[in-house]
């Protein structure tokens, strides 16, 4: 009786350091606190809703909070390199990103349509299928068929202007800005005639 109860007492007090130990789960951002950060910070750039109207500048609405979460301590760090957006995401605490991500992925993408019509071939077909000739994957094997993404894996990109996904694509090839070892090894294999096409197709998928 008494070895039980001392089994029954050492098992508890296991289980009691097991749960101390147990990391917490990030906290969940606020959206309504996110609104009041991107009226000050972000809606000059990124549109008051998340939906930019600058080609150079991306538009973030129902982009998955995880990632924009995630790119801001880029910026923050240094890691991803942008002199503007290091600026703005200096100040941002961790609870504060949390914030502007729940709010801008709380957001309705508006639907764009392709500039340029005629690149929707070339551009179907490297999204789609990639080039097995030079070892191109099919983008939509991390992107999804409709361009959005999954969630705490691999952003949206549909609906995103197609210049903004041409200078990402630039930047991964260069790997100065933005260091991504897939990324990199993607987008070396792509021609200019392919980045332009593939860039123009995301860009009205939804």
């Amino acid at each position: 009786m008494k070895r039980n109860m001392l089994l029954a007492i050492a098992a508890a007090t296991f289980a009691a350091s097991a749960m101390a130990s147990t990391p917490a789960a990030p906290a969940k951002g606020d959206p309504v606190k996110g609104k009041a950060i991107v009226d000050q910070v972000c809606a000059a750039c990124h549109g008051a809703d998340g939906n930019s109207v600058a080609s150079a500048n991306p538009t973030l609405a129902g982009q998955h909070a995880k990632y924009i979460e995630s790119q801001l301590k880029a910026f923050k760090s240094g890691e991803r390199k942008n002199p503007i957006m290091m600026g703005m995401a200096t100040p941002l605490t961790p609870a504060d990103m949390a914030n502007v991500a729940a709010y801008f992925s709380s957001q309705k993408v508006k639907p764009r349509e392709a500039a340029d019509k005629s690149q929707m071939p070339l551009g179907k077909k490297i999204y789609t299928a990639g080039n097995p000739a030079t070892k191109v994957p099919a983008c939509m094997a991390c992107h999804g068929p409709a361009g959005k993404g999954y969630p705490d894996q691999y952003p949206a990109v549909g609906s995103q202007h197609a210049a903004y996904i041409a200078k990402q694509l630039a930047d991964f090839k260069a790997g100065t800005d933005r260091k991504n070892a897939v990324m990199h090894d993607v987008a070396m294999r792509l021609t200019d005639a392919e980045v332009k096409a593939v860039s123009e197709y995301m860009s009205g998928l939804r």
